[in-house]
């Protein structure tokens, strides 16, 4: 965030490069927060960055990923900040049973030399499965909360070369997978929910928590430089048991840092005096 800008009254152009329709996600809340004006292009092809349905890796990070995506929107638009969302997919951290999704969203500063990332993350909408029947399809269609959350289907296995997407009605189910079958040696298909956001209302709703947490930290300013993105760098343990009064490895302060300066301070927790004695080792060990 331009602090000079911010003061003369400005609006700050953002650049958006997005093919998947994020910018109606995150559009009202930004402009609205930050007095910015969102200017999206869909002029480069991100799926060239990568492709949830594996035809081309990701290259790097989910952060590399974003931030190509900024450099390249600000390029496209000669906007002097640009944002850049990215998600991941995969299992969650507690069990490892069900399906996680996490995303990013970058805001890029260059004449502050300012990089600040939102972050949320939950459930996703996010099973595959191979299936020889049609009532095996449909009865996938129902646990993938299709038709509002589109499907891509695939002939034989999750690899195969020939995709097809956009399947969003019960019609082109059908079709499509009539089509693969006849195109399986092994009469399977392969069909999966589309993750792309516009696809993925599921998705669509981390990706609004996403914002939300990028615009709290843009407006969390550095009490030494001002510099926006003041947050939350790490924990400090030791919030004392209960009934014994040994420390625990719950949080009783906060590390807050500045990536410009570098300023930081130790905030108190706001949280209970004790903590229970089901989390003390002491006492359950």
């Amino acid at each position: 965030m331009d602090r000079s800008d911010r003061n003369a009254g400005q609006t700050r152009r953002v650049a958006f490069l997005t093919q998947h329709g994020k910018q109606d996600l995150v559009r009202g809340p930004l402009e609205a927060a930050l007095g910015c004006e969102l200017v999206h292009t869909d002029a480069y092809d991100t799926d060239q960055l990568g492709t949830y349905t594996r035809e081309v890796a990701r290259p790097g990070s989910q952060l590399d990923a974003a931030r190509r995506k900024a450099q390249i929107g600000m390029r496209l638009t000669d906007a002097p900040i640009g944002i850049a969302s990215e998600g991941s997919f995969g299992s969650d951290p507690f069990g490892g049973f069900m399906p996680w999704n996490t995303e990013l969203l970058l805001w890029v500063d260059p004449s502050q030399n300012l990089e600040v990332t939102g972050f949320a993350h939950g459930p996703a909408q996010s099973l595959h499965r191979n299936v020889k029947t049609l009532d095996e399809l449909m009865a996938f269609a129902q646990e993938a909360r299709f038709p509002e959350h589109h499907l891509v289907m695939r002939p034989g296995h999750e690899d195969h070369p020939h995709i097809i997407k956009n399947i969003h009605d019960e019609s082109t189910l059908r079709q499509a997978f009539a089509q693969l079958q006849g195109e399986s040696g092994s009469g399977l298909v392969f069909v999966e929910n589309d993750l792309r956001a516009f696809c993925n209302p599921t998705r669509q709703g981390v990706i609004r928590q996403a914002c939300e947490d990028l615009i709290r930290k843009l407006q969390s300013t550095c009490p030494q430089c001002q510099s926006p993105g003041f947050w939350v760098k790490s924990r400090v343990a030791g919030l004392p048991c209960r009934v014994c009064g040994q420390k625990t490895r719950l949080p009783i302060g906060e590390i807050w840092h500045c990536a410009q300066c570098q300023h930081e301070e130790q905030r108190a927790t706001p949280t209970q005096a004790w903590a229970d004695p089901s989390r003390c080792d002491f006492c359950n060990p």
